[in-house]
């Protein structure tokens, strides 16, 4: 089958992804890991790392929405990636000198969250004006197979960087990663409208809540909503959680941790492959319940990790098991997403989205290591994967007919 172009324009966003991804697989777990084995912080510490940097970029985001509603996307594109590119850099310039602390890592880790959920709300709002509809769900798959495969590459190349070149090696490619994505999308050629303004002011709590008006207004959208933030929420909440089994207690070296994470996502070029054609043989409702339920069921698997080869495999299969569904049901998603949202309110109900999802992380990561700090890190992996099993509960059930704009479309709801 010929692989269907989406034109040029579409090429360079995807190439600017695809240079910022693959830096951010290098640097994938990279601050948990310096925080681990540079700054000598404990369970609690490298939870509340992944926890109050997310939650204060939430907050920071919530500001921005607005300002990126009503500006073209592809300056605001550029200004996330060049903020992320000069804020990261501090960190191998600390370190270098001797003054790389916790707090430092905490300000760095909330600017990129906040930058983060900037972006990624103006490259939606873009992608929406840039393809055809129908189109949509082939871009969301290719975004979503460049994240994974490099997911697949990164980590590996990532951990052995580190231990051939020191543990800031990694931020700073991903660093520099940000400046080339920003030099991709001013390649991008053709000219943006200036998105019109619905009132004179440019803040106001209104324009602030409407992107979550229009989630928790669509019965679909608010179910996916809720189940995304429980799902996502406790997935990444492990994540600092088998840093410290892995690496601390379970005696792993930095090369089997990145490849524990690393052949995985060899499942996500499978599972984002496949999105287009499960969904046109069985429709965007079966593969929210089907894949949805599937998704959340293997997390508990990683409480039964033991030290090594067995261990390693057992990682892998869990992640692998969770990757697939994962990487079959997220394009879907997003598609369906933007399908559902007028496109004067795609920023803001992308920036609402990416805060409750960012909030739900810091949230479940900061209860993740106050219970391991509390009895062990095992507990709360235990935790964590009984607690994701009530998440299909929160899945849409039946279709129902849902107005979007002035126009009906079929969806499911619960």
């Amino acid at each position: 089958m010929a692989r269907r172009s989406l034109g040029r324009q579409f090429g360079w966003l995807w190439a600017a992804y695809a240079v910022s991804a693959y830096g951010s697989g290098l640097g994938f777990g990279a601050f948990p890991f310096i925080a681990v084995l540079a700054l000598h912080a404990s369970a609690v510490q490298v939870s509340a790392l992944s926890a109050v940097g997310p939650a204060v970029g939430a907050l920071i985001a919530v500001w921005l929405a607005p300002w990126v509603e009503f500006r073209r996307k592809r300056p605001v594109m550029i200004a996330m990636d060049l903020t992320r590119f000069a804020v990261m850099m501090t960190v191998p310039f600390a370190y270098a000198f001797g003054w790389l602390s916790f707090a430092q890592l905490l300000l760095v880790s909330a600017v990129v969250a906040a930058s983060r959920i900037a972006f990624n709300a103006a490259s939606g709002a873009y992608l929406k004006a840039l393809v055809r509809s129908e189109d949509l769900l082939v871009a969301n798959a290719r975004f979503e197979s460049t994240n994974w495969s490099s997911i697949a590459v990164g980590p590996p190349l990532g951990g052995a960087a580190i231990g051939l070149f020191g543990p800031v090696t990694t931020v700073t490619v991903d660093a520099l990663s940000y400046l080339f994505s920003a030099l991709g999308i001013t390649a991008i050629r053709g000219r943006e409208e200036h998105p019109r303004r619905t009132d004179e002011s440019p803040v106001r709590t209104g324009t602030l809540l409407d992107g979550w008006r229009h989630i928790l207004a669509h019965p679909v959208l608010r179910m996916l909503y809720l189940n995304n933030m429980l799902v996502g929420g406790l997935i990444m909440a492990t994540e600092p959680l088998l840093s410290v089994l892995l690496l601390r207690q379970l005696g792993f070296p930095p090369w089997q941790y990145g490849l524990a994470f690393a052949v995985p996502c060899v499942g996500g070029l499978i599972g984002s492959r496949l999105a287009r054609r499960v969904v046109a043989r069985f429709g965007q409702h079966r593969v929210f319940q089907t894949v949805g339920t599937l998704r959340a069921i293997w997390l508990i698997g990683l409480a039964f990790v033991r030290p090594g080869v067995v261990g390693l495999v057992t990682v892998i299969a869990v992640e692998l098991a969770i990757i697939i569904s994962m990487s079959l049901y997220s394009p879907v998603l997003a598609t369906y997403r933007l399908e559902h949202t007028p496109r004067h309110l795609v920023a803001r109900t992308l920036s609402a989205w990416s805060i409750g999802q960012q909030a739900a992380i810091a949230i479940f990561t900061a209860l993740g290591g106050l219970l391991a700090d509390l009895t062990s890190t095992r507990t709360a992996l235990t935790g964590a994967g009984l607690l994701i099993l009530a998440s299909p509960l929160l899945l849409p059930r039946r279709p129902s007919v849902v107005p979007v704009g002035d126009l009906e479309v079929v969806s499911s709801s619960g």
